[in-house]
């Protein structure tokens, strides 16, 4: 599936009933170790990020490091879909709050969000920015890019 027929199937904000089907797209793009266009697999991040579940986190990490190329194009503001307090507390909570296992987890997205988002946008901070405001960027992107 291309990234016109999965915004036609879902729109860029879909509904929560389609969390499910979208999160197994994101795996099986992880997964996909041919793939050399990562568009789908950024616009099935931003999806999940309009979502906004905070254990759609997670995945959307995985699909960060999935290779240096998608360590860069996926942007660290899309683990965030829940808010970065909820998201912050999910990250430093998971496993009863025991540590993780390595310095390449979920760990140290938490630490990059802290370190990245208080500068985020010059003089604004990620308090400042909604995931509203997040979804809208996104939203006016891809329908531009597909008009």
């Amino acid at each position: 599936m291309n990234e016109e027929e999965l915004l036609e199937l879902y729109g860029l904000e879909p509904d929560d009933i389609h969390r499910e089907p979208i999160r197994e797209l994101l795996k099986q793009e992880i997964e996909n170790r041919k793939s050399e266009d990562n568009e789908v697999l950024k616009l099935l991040c931003i999806m999940l990020f309009c979502i906004g579940n905070v254990e759609d986190t997670q995945l959307i990490w995985r699909a960060k490091r999935k290779n240096q190329d998608t360590g860069s194009y996926i942007d660290v503001q899309l683990l965030c879909g829940a808010g970065y307090e909820r998201t912050l507390f999910y990250l430093e909570n998971m496993d009863g709050g025991r540590h993780m296992r390595s310095c390449f987890t979920l760990n140290s997205a938490s630490r990059m969000i802290l370190l990245i988002f208080p500068k985020w946008n010059g003089s604004q901070t990620m308090n400042n920015i909604t995931v509203f405001d997040i979804c809208a960027h996104w939203k006016e992107s891809y329908y531009a890019k597909f008009a």
